[in-house]
C-alpha cells in the first residue's frame, strides 16, 4: 500500500474521470480540479475501440454509452455536389472498429457519464486553475490562482495537448510529431439534408470539409487542411476565423454553409494543429501524466479516447498493486508503452492520403475509395485490418 493515498488528479475529462472512478473504487482519497468554470459538455464526436471498450464494461457503464451514442451509421466520401463516392457502415469490422466504431459518442456526453459514474467520495472542483507545482520526498504542494496551496500525496496531470503545469513540472515542452495539418472543429445548425452518415469531402490543396451527425439536433463540422505549424492554433478567434475564410473561400460543398456558422457564433470554434506528443518519461517524482497531455496519438489514429481510458485503468491499478509510488508509475508505463507506441505508429501516407493536394489526386482519391467500398473489397479489407482478440492488449484485472 502506498503511504500517502491522496491524490489530486488535475483534468476532469475522459482521462481524469475514468481515473477517479478507479482509484475512488480502490480506497484512494481523491480530488478532481478542472480549470473551465464546469463541466466542459461541448467537443465533437470520438470513439471507443479495443481495450477501451472493454475498460467500460468493467465500469458497467458500455450500455449507457451506447445507449448515448450519436446514431452515426458509417462513413460517406462525398464528390463536388455531395453525391456519394464510396460508404463504409457501421458494422464491416468484425470487432466494431471501422472507420464509425461500435461505439460512437459525443466527447462531452462521454465526459458526464464518466463524472457521473464516480461516487460521492470523489470531490470535483471547478474553475480552479494550478499555477506552481512544488514536490518533495513527502508529497506535493499545488499552487491555485484562485484559493491556498494544498498538499496531496501524489499529482496526477489528466489535461490537454497543451498542459502547462506539464511543462512545468517536465522542463518544458514534450517532443510534438507535427503532421502537417490543421483542424477546426464547431457545431452547425442541422438541416433537412443532414443524415447519420459521417460525410467527409476532400478538395485540392490538403483541404476537408467533414460533417457528422450528433443527438442533440445539431451537426458537428470540421475543416481540416495542410499547412505547417504557425502558431494559429494561440491565435485569437477573430484572427483564426479571418484565416479559415481564407483557406476556404473558393471551396464549395458544405464549406460556405460551416463559415457562415463560425461567423454566426465564433465562440463554438476550437482550432487545434494536428500532432503528437512524445515523452521519454511519463512521470516526474511524485507527479504523472495520463490521456494527450502524455501520449496524445491524434485525432487521425482514432484511438485517443481508447487510449484516456485504458491509461486511467492501468494507472489505478498500478497505483493499489504497488507499495510505491515509483514502481507504481513504472508499472504503468511498462504496460502502457506498448500500447501508445502501436497507436502513434499511423498508417504509411496517413494523413495525407486522404486530403490531396492536386485535382488529379482528388480523383484518384475517389477512385481509390470508391473500389474499396465494394463490397467483395470491403469485406475483404474488415477481415484484414480487423484486430483479433489475440491482437489486443490484455488488461491486467486488480481486482481479480
Amino acid at each position: 500500500m502506498l503511504d500517502d493515498r491522496t491524490v489530486l488528479v488535475s483534468g476532469a475529462g475522459i482521462a481524469g474521470a475514468t481515473l477517479a472512478f478507479w482509484l475512488q473504487r480502490r480506497g484512494f482519497t481523491t480530488t478532481v480540479v478542472e480549470r473551465a468554470p464546469a463541466l466542459r459538455d461541448g467537443g465533437q464526436n470520438v470513439d471507443v475501440r479495443g481495450a477501451g471498450r472493454e475498460v467500460l464494461r468493467r465500469m458497467g457503464l458500455e450500455d449507457r454509452v451506447r445507449a448515448g451514442g450519436t446514431g452515426e451509421v458509417g462513413l460517406r466520401f462525398v464528390d463536388d455536389t455531395g453525391r456519394s463516392v464510396a460508404e463504409f457502415p457501421v458494422g464491416d469490422s468484425p470487432n466494431g472498429d471501422g472507420f464509425t466504431a461500435e461505439l460512437e459518442i459525443l466527447r462531452g456526453e462521454l465526459a458526464r457519464i464518466l463524472v457521473e459514474s464516480c461516487s460521492d467520495s470523489v470531490e470535483f472542483e471547478y474553475g480552479a486553475r494550478i499555477t506552481a507545482v512544488d514536490q518533495d520526498d513527502a508529497g506535493v504542494t499545488v499552487s491555485f490562482a484562485n484559493g491556498p496551496a494544498r498538499r496531496f500525496g501524489l499529482l496526477i496531470l489528466a489535461e490537454g495537448i497543451r498542459s502547462t503545469t506539464r511543462d512545468e513540472v517536465f522542463g518544458g515542452e514534450p517532443d510534438y510529431r507535427d503532421l502537417g495539418y490543421y483542424t477546426a472543429y464547431c457545431t452547425v445548425p442541422k438541416t433537412s439534408d443532414d443524415d447519420q452518415w459521417w460525410r467527409w469531402y476532400s478538395t485540392t490543396r490538403g483541404r476537408s470539409v467533414q460533417l457528422r451527425p450528433d443527438n442533440v439536433g445539431s451537426t458537428r463540422a470540421s475543416l481540416n487542411f495542410a499547412c505547417p505549424p504557425t502558431g494559429l492554433d494561440t491565435a485569437d478567434r477573430q484572427e483564426q476565423v479571418r484565416a479559415l475564410r481564407e483557406v476556404y473561400a473558393n471551396v464549395g460543398n458544405a464549406a460556405p454553409r460551416v463559415l457562415a456558422a463560425m461567423n454566426d457564433d465564433p465562440t463554438s470554434l476550437y482550432l487545434d494543429r494536428i500532432a503528437q506528443v512524445r515523452m521519454p518519461s511519463w512521470s516526474r517524482g511524485r507527479v504523472a501524466v495520463v490521456g494527450d497531455a502524455a501520449y496524445c496519438a491524434t485525432p487521425v489514429s482514432g484511438m485517443g479516447t481508447s487510449l484516456a481510458l485504458i491509461g486511467a485503468y492501468l494507472l489505478a491499478g498500478e497505483l493499489a498493486e504497488n507499495s510505491y509510488y515509483t514502481r507504481a508509475f513504472a508499472a504503468y508505463e511498462k504496460r502502457m508503452r506498448p500500447i501508445v507506441d502501436k497507436a502513434q505508429k499511423l498508417p504509411p501516407g496517413v494523413p495525407g492520403i486522404a486530403n490531396p493536394t492536386s485535382r488529379l489526386g482528388v480523383r484518384v482519391l475517389r477512385l481509390v475509395v470508391g473500389i474499396a467500398a465494394s463490397s467483395p473489397v470491403r469485406a475483404l479489407m474488415a477481415r484484414l485490418t480487423s484486430s483479433s482478440d489475440d491482437s489486443e492488449p490484455a488488461l491486467p484485472d486488480y481486482e481479480g
